[in-house]
């Protein structure tokens, strides 16, 4: 495919593991996704707060102990989960999760928005335009903040540590040659809108590219020699409003950054196709409320559009029925005879409430999932437990990875 690194892979055919779509009866099987060796990116979407950080991590660490050799990249997790990898700080570097069981190896790193950014101008310009460029204050406050400059550094990071698969690492031991990774399992960033790591290239390119910055940068020659009149009272105008400072500076920084511009649109535009390609696999995560199954119907119809490979939803943090046959009425109607008894019975009724109420959540998460999936029958989906408590540790990790697994 255009624009991918494959330069120095191994020439010995990767196997690729066969599925057969109809044992798996709408299931999302986890086992076969990260065991595919032709898998070679898995991402993890959607909203805020659903667990899908934690996901990610225990998908990675779930497929290096089964052999894969994972690099993790999170977005802004909580400290308690890189803790929970054996790691005081995750930061813009990979580094070696210690306590992996089994032959495989993961690598976890957070993506440093301001300093992936700094890396691309250091790698694609002169050091004296690079020196320009980083201490230049619009490129500051480009590069700390501006919409959607995260979202695009995550795909830059992508790309960068997909080029990395070329890496070829020697086992004395054997004598044999291999890549760095073969699986990168990353963690979008918590966008309010779903999927603006999509759109993220196309605003930035929009910022770079947009027709008052040619203006501002147009040689006074040719037909710009008719507006020069005219943008000389605008930038008039906006030298009393913002300071004449602040357009010297963006000129500034236009300039130096025009030549990389091109290198932004290029690798962005592969880094898209990456995504597309048959060895991505995108897995939406979302919580059993309503609001968040809304957004992961609009993830995989968007997904879908972008024709995006889509593997399945994972559903968490559900409430499950048991199998004791008692339904919730049945609890409350116990609960209510047994407080009209003596004062021995109240434990056991609270007790019924709280089965009940606990059965009635269940009910009411059973009715997002099947809604879910009547209005999305092709989506495989797997539901995952919730737990007593946060994730702390590998275990817990460990944990979340079984039950993802089914």
């Amino acid at each position: 495919m255009t624009g991918r690194p494959r330069a120095g892979r191994s020439s010995r055919p990767r196997p690729r593991v066969l599925i057969d779509d109809k044992s798996r009866d709408g299931r999302l099987d986890i086992d076969h996704l990260i065991g595919d060796l032709g898998t070679e990116i898995i991402v993890c979407c959607g909203s805020g707060g659903v667990g899908k950080t934690t996901t990610a991590a225990a998908l990675a660490l779930r497929a290096a102990e089964q052999g894969r050799r994972v690099c993790v990249l999170t977005i802004d997790p909580a400290r308690r989960l890189a803790q929970s990898m054996g790691l005081t700080e995750l930061d813009n570097t990979p580094r070696p999760v210690p306590g992996i069981s089994g032959d495989g190896s993961l690598d976890a790193m957070m993506l440093d928005m301001k300093r992936t950014f700094d890396e691309v101008v250091e790698a694609h310009a002169t050091a004296e335009k690079a020196q320009q460029i980083l201490a230049n204050p619009f490129y500051v406050a480009l590069s700390s903040s501006f919409a959607g400059t995260q979202e695009y550094m995550a795909m830059e990071k992508l790309g960068q540590l997909h080029a990395q698969f070329a890496t070829i690492s020697q086992d004395s031991a054997t004598d044999v040659t291999s890549p760095r990774w073969d699986l990168i399992v990353v963690d979008t960033p918590p966008s309010r809108s779903a999927l603006d790591f999509l759109d993220a290239p196309e605003r930035l390119s929009s910022l770079l590219d947009g027709r008052f910055i040619k203006l501002l940068l147009a040689p006074a020659k040719g037909p710009a020699r008719l507006l020069s009149a005219g943008l000389g009272i605008v930038t008039g105008a906006l030298n009393k409003i913002l300071g004449a400072q602040f357009l010297t500076d963006l000129q500034t920084f236009i300039a130096a950054f025009d030549t990389l511009f091109g290198g932004f649109r290029q690798r962005a535009e592969a880094t898209y196709a990456l995504l597309q390609a048959p060895e991505t696999a995108f897995v939406v995560v979302a919580a059993p409320e309503p609001a968040a199954m809304r957004e992961a119907a609009y993830f995989v119809e968007r997904l879908a559009g972008e024709k995006m490979p889509l593997s399945g939803l994972v559903v968490n943090r559900v409430h499950d029925d048991d199998d004791s046959g008692i339904t919730a009425s049945d609890a409350e109607a116990v609960a209510a005879r047994l407080r009209r008894g003596d004062a021995a019975d109240h434990l056991t009724a609270d007790l019924l409430t709280v089965r009940a109420e606990r059965l009635r959540v269940g009910e009411r998460e059973a009715r997002q999932r099947r809604g879910f999936t009547a209005a999305h029958p092709s989506v495989r989906t797997v539901s995952v437990a919730a737990l007593a408590g946060d994730v702390h540790d590998l275990d817990g990790l460990r944990e979340i990875g079984r039950l993802l697994a089914g």
